[in-house]
Parts: C-alpha cells; structure tokens; sequence
C-alpha cells in the first residue's frame, strides 16, 4: 500500500480539530441492550431511515403516480392479502401463530425458559418451528394508485388532543398518519400510543399520558406496557430483528419502569398487540420429555411477511418447470449456476463483485433458451432494473392477470439488501413454474429494514447453492477478499490503487478528504471529482457526512443553499422511502419543490418533504453506498468512529472502489481490530426455521 496517490502530496497544513470527541449524542437504551443486545444489525444511521421520514413517496414530475406511491402501495395490499391468507387456515400455525386466549400456555413457557437453564443468545438459525401448511393462494393484482390521503379534520382533531397533552402541534401530521382514521380519539384514550410516531421516545410519551390523564397514568398501567412493547419492538426492526426473545423483551420492559414485565407481556399477547412464538430448539433429554424451546414475541407485519416468504421461496423450489436440456448454455461461463438453475426452481448463488458475471452469462444462456428473464439490484446498474422500479411497475417486466411477474426466470442481485417485506413482496410477484435466483456477497453489511433474508435462506440449507470461484481482480480485490475471512493484509499496489493517508484528528480528515477528492485524485489518477465518492461511519460527529458533506460543497459547488441548504450542481442522496438512497444532482429548485436528476430520470421532491428526504451526498455512510460501486472511493476513519468499525462495515465500504482506494485513516489499531474480532452483531429472525420446517415438510409428502 501506498501513503498518498501523488510523489508529491501538497504541503498545506490541515486545520485543527474544535470538537476532538464529535461523537453522536447517546440515545435511549436500545430494547434489551444488557440482555443479548437487541439493538444489533445495522449501523445507526441504516441508509437515513429515521430522517427519511415514515416512506412516503415522493411526487414525480410527469402527473400520476410514482414509483415510490405505486411501491409502498402494492405493499399495502400484499401485507392485507398475507392476513386474509393467514386468516383462511384450516388449522392453527404452532409457530408463527397468535395465541390469543392461550396468555396462560405463554406464561408458562416464559417461566420455563426463565427458570431452567441460561437463556440462549439471540441467534437465527438454532432449530426450527413446527411444521407448516404452505397456502396456495395466488396474489391479487397490484394497486396502481395510493391509499386516499388523511383528511385536514383528522389532523386538525389530532392537534386539539396533542395540544391538551402538552405536546408539540408539529406532531399532529405524523400521528395521524401513524395512528390512521379515529386517531384523536385513540390518542385520548390511550396517550401511550402517541409512541407510533417516528422519533417519539417513552419519557416524552409518559409526559404526554400524564398530561392527560393525571394521577391515573402510572408505570403499571396495561396501556403503557403495550405501548412500550410496540415500541420497543419497532426499534428492533430497525436494527434488524424480526423478533425478540421474550426474556430480552421483559428485561427490557422493566429497564423502563414496568413494575411486572412478564405480565405486562402476557396481556398484550392476549389483546393481541404482539404474538408470541415457540422456536425448538433441538432434540429433548429424554423421551418423556419435550423439547427445549425459545419463546418469541414479535409485530405481525413482520411475521406475515417472514412467514409469507417461507411459503413463497417453498412454493418456489417445489412448482418450477421449463427447457429440460441445458447442455449447450451448461459449458460455458457460469456453468456452474447455469447447471443449478437447470434443476432447480430456487437458487443462492454467493461471490464478490466478479461474480455478477456468472449472472449475466445465466441470462444470456437462459434468453438462448426462449426464457422470458429479468434481472434486478438493490441500486441502479446497468443492465438491471432496482427493486424498488420492479415492485412498482415503473420498470421490468409487466404483470399477468393474477399479479405475478410475466417471467421464466428472475435474478436477483445484491441479495443481502432484501428486508423481509421488500422480499415478500417480491416472492410472491414470482410465478409458479418459474425459476429465482438470489445471488450476493454475504460479507456485506445487511438490509437497512427487518430482517436478514439472503443470510437465513443460506442457512437453511434447503435449496441448492453456488458459491463463485472467481476472485475479485487487482490489489482491491485481494484487500477486500482477506478482510471477508478476518484478516487486514498489505496489499502490493504498484498503480497505487490502494492508499493509507494517516491523520492525527477530525480536522486534519477533513481537510485530507476535500484534498482528496478535489485535487489528488482527479491529477493521479484522471477520475474526475463527481466519479470519486466519500463513504464514513456516521452522519454524526466532526467528520461525519454532515462535517465532510459541508466541506466538499464548498470546495466544489459553493453556493447560498437558497433552497433548503441546497443548489443547482449538488451531488445529493435522495431517500424516497426507507433503507432507499438513491444518488442524484439537483437540477434546479422552483415553487413546485427540488428538481433532481438521478440515474436518467428527473425526480421532483416537494419543498415539504426536502430536508427530510435530501441530503448532500458528496459523503454517504456505507449502508447508503450498498450495492454502488464508484471509480474511487475514499473512506475516510476518523478517531471517533473506531467503536463504529465491524468487519461487515469495512468490506463494504472498501468494495465500493473499482480502480482506487483511499483510506483516511486515524482509528489507530482499530481498523486491524474490528476487521479480525468484530464480526457482524446477530439479528433475530425467524426465516431459517420456517424454512426448514416446510422442505422436511415437503420432503414426507414427496
């Protein structure tokens, strides 16, 4: 590795470091912190959701509706075809059913739990459920407009109750949304539930109920536990869980002031606010005895989306038809995955960047063949439409009468970006008959929604897997391959496409990185300064994307920001919903709101939704640089951000660059460190177990 991409670096001195800590301020404790961390997954930022507001999608230039609208709808609608389905069978579901009225058979499964022996550590692929009917239902066709708009009364009504509450009347809109029709009336008679609304935390919610309700809103009160469980849960979601263990959940209630946790999750088990599930957890002891167990406790929509996509990838392997000889296009590249998917409806496929190829040469062998194909990503790339344009019918192929793809065969890359709904959604939009292909590297780091669906089907064993042979070319490319197996090694870079750029703090990384970026990179190497992306921990801190974002700005698009901080020419990230980064420039602002240019197409966001949807994106995070590559990258480390660092975090940011890599680097041994012995935090899902209960099942009924 090289110091510098230049012989001869300029000589200006960096400027000094004003806040030497820079760290983001400490939040809440996360739902079960001390109890098997139920805040692990993702990084804190996970692609902006939490200031990309609640996904609402924004207004496009041409009249109609978006493809963010036209996305979140179909979702809708596939979340309610899920409960119908849910709903409609024969039998109650041993895992993955709610226990309603059963609140006893809980308890004394928690109690069991509790009193035998350690409770295991949050994991996701230990042993699985019970067996499961899969359901046959085809999905209904997909909406192509968005679900009528709240009305002005319903907010004006929410803003009355708020107001009385003490709390502030900007809340009005998003609890209205959150909390939908009669949402006044449940904020009156249940304060806690103003805990729907994004960013609203259990202290501010307890001040709004005892505003309201006086000497009445104590820490026991069953509305208040509930509330808190929701919430609690939602904030999982956010880091990457699909469920948490009931122990995790009780410690985490009582951390909270909950005088009796285990009954405060029995009663909202009962009422139905969470449902609980029971997870084998291997052979029992002895005969007479039953098996150990893990009790879960989840939100539906995560659990209809987990188990619907069970039964969509089951449906999937079991229903698959098409060209019997494969021969010809199995002697080429990729005849490994080519041979795979020849004799399979449902194949992983596993690699580094230059595996894509194996993909690419899959479709071309399968369009040989008279397949109707499709190829899809997590970010724009050529070739391939995202996933978010395919759900929403902006792009790829249409749909048949009943919905589905009209596809023979469906890849699917960046396959580790796939959060639970987004991948029901889009099993269920695959036909039977036809064949899907997940392919991705799992080193990265993982979706910025629920869940860990690429890692689970791995792990499930059940369908049959490809795991590229093809390195990664070049010094990145043998950088970034030791650091997926643990190991930080000097890398031979005679063009000097990997550089280390010490710095003693914050400010001298700043400096470094617009020195970098608008300077020495584009005279070494002839990559202009829009082609070089930046890529740090966090959004916070004094060289985090806002310090950084703010510095590049001025250096190459200086400007007033008359329009919310913003001018025509600035390189942006747009987040038209959550776990969603699109890269854009901004073409021009007017009345109508912020006009952005992205990937070709012209993008208006309204001057509403600006500061929560548009950020500068000279600086992302790696979350929001997942499945992007640039021509440079330079991830920049400053002495802040060493407990950030994870050995998923620096693959990815790392294998963003195709020809240079610059590390800014002023984390000391902590770089060495988080590769070797900070694996990626576990997340609990239940994905892995459904699985491998419905192929055994599959496999007696064969």
């Amino acid at each position: 590795m090289s110091t510098d991409p230049e012989t001869t670096p300029e000589a200006t001195p960096p400027g000094t470091d004003p806040e030497a800590s820079g760290a983001p301020a400490p939040q809440e404790p996360p739902p079960g912190t001390d109890a098997g961390d139920a805040g692990a997954g993702a990084e804190a930022e996970a692609g902006a959701a939490p200031e990309a507001g609640a996904g609402d999608a924004e207004e496009g230039v041409t009249a109609g509706v978006s493809e963010a609208q036209a996305e979140l709808a179909a979702q809708r609608v596939e979340r309610e075809r899920i409960a119908r389905r849910k709903a409609e069978r024969e039998h109650p579901v041993d895992a993955g059913g709610k226990l309603s009225g059963r609140a006893a058979d809980l308890l004394a499964a928690v109690r069991a739990v509790e009193s035998g022996a350690k409770a295991p550590a949050l994991t996701f692929d230990e042993a699985p459920p019970a067996p499961r009917r899969a359901a046959p239902a085809p999905p209904q066709p997909r909406p192509q407009a968005p679900a009528p708009a709240r009305t002005v009364g319903d907010v004006g009504a929410v803003r009355a109750v708020l107001g009385r509450g003490g709390a502030p009347e900007a809340l009005a809109g998003p609890a209205a949304e959150a909390l939908g029709a009669g949402a006044a009336e449940l904020l009156a008679e249940d304060p806690w539930r103003l805990l729907a609304v994004p960013g609203v935390r259990p202290t501010q919610a307890d001040g709004f109920a005892q505003a309201l309700l006086g000497p009445a809103a104590g820490p026991a009160d069953e509305r208040r536990g509930a509330a808190l469980l929701a919430w609690l849960l939602a904030q999982a979601a956010e880091r990457g869980h699909t469920a948490l263990e009931a122990p995790v959940l009780e410690k985490a209630l009582a951390q909270y002031g909950v005088p009796a946790p285990a009954e405060a999750l029995e009663a909202a088990i009962g009422d139905g606010t969470v449902l609980v599930f029971h997870e084998p957890l291997g052979e029992p002891a002895a005969e007479d005895e039953e098996p150990p167990v893990r009790v879960l406790v989840g939100l539906e929509e995560h659990a209809l989306a987990e188990e619907s996509l069970a039964d969509g990838l089951a449906r999937l392997a079991a229903t698959f038809t098409g060209p019997a000889d494969w021969s010809a296009a199995a002697a080429g590249p990729g005849a490994d995955l080519v041979r795979a998917v020849a004799g399979a409806g449902l194949v992983t496929h596993t690699g580094g960047e230059a595996a894509r190829a194996e993909a690419l040469a899959l479709l071309t062998a399968a369009r040989g063949l008279g397949l109707r194909t499709a190829l899809a990503a997590h970010a724009p790339a050529p070739g391939a439409v995202t996933v978010a344009e395919l759900l929403s019918g902006a792009r790829g192929p249409g749909r048949d009468a009943d919905g589905r793809f009209e596809v023979d065969l469906l890849v699917v890359l960046d396959a580790p970006q796939l959060d639970v709904e987004t991948a029901a959604a889009l099993v269920e939009s695959v036909p039977d008959g036809a064949r899907l292909v997940l392919s991705g590297d799992p080193g990265v780091l993982g979706s910025a929604g629920p869940g860990r669906v690429f890692a689970d089907v791995l792990a499930a064993r059940a369908f049959p897997h490809v795991s590229s042979r093809t390195p990664d070319p070049g010094p990145i490319g043998e950088l970034v391959s030791g650091i997926g197996i643990g190991e930080l090694n000097q890398v031979d870079a005679p063009g000097k496409e990997v550089v280390i750029v010490p710095v003693r703090d914050a400010g001298e990384a700043v400096h470094r990185t617009v020195q970098l970026v608008a300077d020495s990179v584009p005279r070494a190497f002839g990559i202009p300064a829009e082609a070089v992306q930046v890529i740090t921990p966090g959004h916070g801190g004094a060289a985090g994307t806002r310090a950084l974002n703010a510095a590049l700005k001025a250096r190459l698009n200086p400007g007033p920001g008359r329009f919310g901080g913003f001018d025509p020419g600035d390189r942006v990230v747009h987040v038209p919903a959550p776990g969603r980064a699109l890269p854009a420039r901004v073409v021009s602002a007017d009345a109508e709101g912020l006009h952005l240019e992205a990937a070709g197409a012209r993008i208006v966001v309204p001057q509403d939704r600006v500061e929560s949807r548009v950020r500068h994106g000279w600086a992302v995070t790696a979350h929001q640089a997942a499945g992007a590559r640039w021509p440079a990258v330079v991830v920049v480390l400053p002495g802040d951000a060493a407990q950030a660092l994870s050995r998923d975090w620096v693959y990815t940011a790392f294998g963003r660059a195709e020809r240079h890599l610059s590390v800014v680097h002023g984390v000391d041994q902590a770089l060495a460190h988080a590769v070797a012995q900070v694996p990626p935090k576990p997340r609990t899902t239940r994905l892995t177990g459904l699985l491998r209960a419905l192929t055994a099942a599959q496999r007696e009924q064969a």
